[in-house]
């Protein structure tokens, strides 16, 4: 490769690494907790807990539970009706304001299946991991934070790959995996950063790629909307508000039977952004761990429990619904939390290395100077 071919590339791994590398450090440091968040819920004691009842107990109807709900929580409007992974008893509810309240002014609370009573989930709304959570996110700054992140991993993205090109020529003078113990500090540290960053090349691309896809995840939410769902609620387009909602009782029932072979994963209700002003959106997921992530929503008519359209999902919520799990490391159970804490780290110390080494290098003259 010619040296001036070399100059160019290192320029763009130099400056995207430094603009990108304060903001994935964040993000790397916040992202550790996250990887862990159920285990560190329960160790908090921010993991709700349902008492124990004899395995028979029967359970309330969806719309016994909508009561107790909005009992718990008067004057607000129900949004999302989810099930907890940990306990089949456990059924997840998000209140807010109003139905299209923006998420991030919602009220996340847990109802016991069988009582209705309610419990509070602090992890949900406001505590450790919801911290962690934001941070890692949008910093607290809603859609601009997002943008600024989905940014820096695009950067991220163009500081491996020109880290890859250097990489080539660099290593023809050495063996793999050497590392110049004799040499200076600088240059040992420097054939870390270069171990360690091809090490985890593959998966820095991954974490890099579905944290981008992840950080848009509002416009391409916001693009489901105006696309798929617009079309599939167009015949209730100049229909009149609703003044009353059919109860929910059989819903999943319904859905079951539009849906055959996939369970629900949440409800949303009217008015949300993930339904209509006349719908109920009952999202039916698969059976395998894989198709458990991708999410058929089935539209039934909030008046007369009807259900007007099964849809489709566009690619790119298949790519958003798939990309936020794989960013955290949920599909492989305990060993890939293991394997992506570890990554983890050593992605942190590619970072702070890199920033050494360009702090050591730009500080050596000065301190040639200064001992003159």
């Amino acid at each position: 490769m010619k040296s001036s071919t070399i100059r160019r590339w290192s320029f763009i791994h130099t400056w995207t690494s430094l603009i990108c590398t304060l903001f994935l450090l964040m993000l790397a440091v916040t992202g550790l907790p996250l990887i862990f968040h159920h285990e560190i819920d329960h160790l908090l004691g921010d993991a709700p807990e349902l008492k124990e009842m004899p395995a028979d107990t029967p359970k309330l109807d969806l719309q016994q539970l909508v009561l107790k709900a909005q009992a718990h929580r008067p004057g607000e409007a129900m949004q999302y009706f989810g099930w907890d992974e940990d306990d089949s008893n456990g059924v997840i509810a998000i209140m807010a304001a109003t139905a299209g309240t923006h998420p991030d002014l919602s009220h996340t609370f847990m109802l016991d299946g069988r009582t209705g009573e309610a419990v509070e989930m602090p992890s949900a709304n406001g505590g450790f991991m919801m911290t962690m959570l934001r941070l890692h996110v949008d910093m607290f700054a809603g859609l601009p934070g997002k943008l600024l992140l989905a940014f820096m991993g695009l950067l991220f993205v163009v500081a491996i790959i020109s880290g890859v090109v250097l990489y080539a020529p660099f290593m023809r003078r050495l063996k793999f995996a050497t590392v110049r113990n004799e040499k200076s500090q600088r240059l040992r540290w420097l054939d870390l950063h270069n171990l360690i960053g091809i090490v985890t090349l593959t998966w820095a691309l991954v974490v890099g790629v579905t944290g981008v896809i992840s950080a848009l995840s509002d416009l391409v939410i916001a693009a489901w909307r105006n696309d798929s769902l617009s079309a599939l609620v167009a015949p209730y387009r100049d229909a009149p508000p609703l003044t009353e909602l059919a109860p929910v009782s059989r819903v999943l029932d319904i859905a079951g039977e539009a849906a055959p072979g996939m369970e629900p994963d949440f409800i949303a209700f009217p008015g949300t952004r993930f339904s209509s002003e006349h719908h109920y959106a009952v999202f039916m997921k698969g059976g395998t761990h894989l198709t458990s992530h991708l999410l058929t929503p089935v539209l039934i008519d909030a008046q007369t429990l009807a259900v007007t359209a099964v849809g489709d999902r566009p690619w790119y919520m298949d790519a958003m619904l798939l990309s936020q799990p794989l960013h955290f490391g949920d599909y492989g159970g305990r060993p890939m939390q293991i394997l992506w804490a570890v990554l983890d780290v050593l992605t942190i110390i590619v970072l702070g290395s890199g920033l050494y080494l360009w702090w050591s290098k730009h500080r050596r003259p000065r301190v040639q100077e200064a001992s003159v």
